[in-house]
């Protein structure tokens, strides 16, 4: 049995449908990646399957459960673009505390230093900056040690190297076994972290391939580019680039003045998807 399975889920308000026959698996010890525009029924998505919000149709099964019934929630975990406030406990407070609703949780301190404030244990939450807010809501999603841990937008006001890190600790999450279902908009991040994808819009899962292979990103055609003798440039879509790089070796003797092969981004291929519809 997949970690999550759904089919047909649909929930409107009102006439506006946000999520419309939606199919989807996630297979266990997979890190899948959701990925929509805002008002694309991504978030609506989630909801749904973390038992926050009620389906008006379709099946949907998490661990084996109906969302959200009981015994479930020690199992998953979740972070949410914003946790609530705890402005006068400390970072090590916090978590402690919150590691008292599962029954076999995760130590504390090593939680802390895991997603890197370790050195904020004794500061007061209303001290943190916004990124270390957000490593603090990651710490109190995973203190559970869950076995589902949904992740909405984790990495929103990281910077470059605490996005790299936060990364690392996915992995090793993963690599403990624990299905991730996370929700970006940073591309390069479904790319480093998922296994497969899915584009969802209007409400329509439109799209679920690997980061590699969506929209056949792997099989399109490469642009190489290059700097003519006369400074300007010159460019040639290929379904052989060595064949095209080798061909102008040749011609130009050597090296190849400004020399690029590219191939479409996972960026481009999502803006394309989207786009359509």
């Amino acid at each position: 049995m997949d970690a999550i399975r759904v089919r047909g889920l649909r929930k409107a308000y009102g006439d506006n449908v946000a999520v419309d026959g939606v199919d989807l698996d996630v297979a266990h010890g997979e890190v899948f990646a959701l990925l929509g525009p805002n008002g694309a029924g991504k978030t609506t998505t989630v909801e749904i399957l973390e038992g926050y919000r009620r389906r008006d149709a379709g099946e949907v099964s998490v661990l084996g459960a109906e969302p959200g019934a009981g015994g479930l929630r020690e199992r998953v975990g979740i972070v949410l673009q914003g946790t609530g406030e705890f402005d006068e406990l400390t970072v090590g407070e916090v978590v402690r505390h919150f590691a008292r609703f599962y029954p076999a949780p995760d130590d504390p301190g090593e939680v802390i230093e895991r997603v890197g404030l370790a050195d904020k244990v004794r500061a007061r939450t209303h001290t943190l900056s916004g990124g270390q807010k957000r490593r603090l809501d990651v710490a109190l999603g995973i203190v559970g040690r869950p076995e589902l841990l949904f992740l909405d937008e984790p990495t929103t006001g990281f910077d470059p190297e605490a996005r790299r890190e936060f990364w690392q600790l996915i992995r090793d999450l993963q690599a403990g076994g624990t299905t991730i279902v996370l929700t970006t908009h940073y591309l390069e991040e479904a790319e480093a972290l998922a296994d497969r994808v899915g584009v969802i819009a209007r409400g329509r899962l439109i799209a679920v391939d690997t980061p590699r292979s969506l929209g056949r990103r792997d099989s399109a055609l490469a642009t190489v580019s290059w700097r003519t003798p006369d400074g300007g440039w010159e460019r040639t879509h290929s379904a052989t680039p060595t064949a095209v790089v080798t061909d102008l070796a040749a011609r130009f003797s050597g090296e190849v003045p400004g020399l690029t092969v590219t191939r479409p981004t996972l960026e481009d291929v999502y803006l394309e998807m989207i786009g359509d519809h």
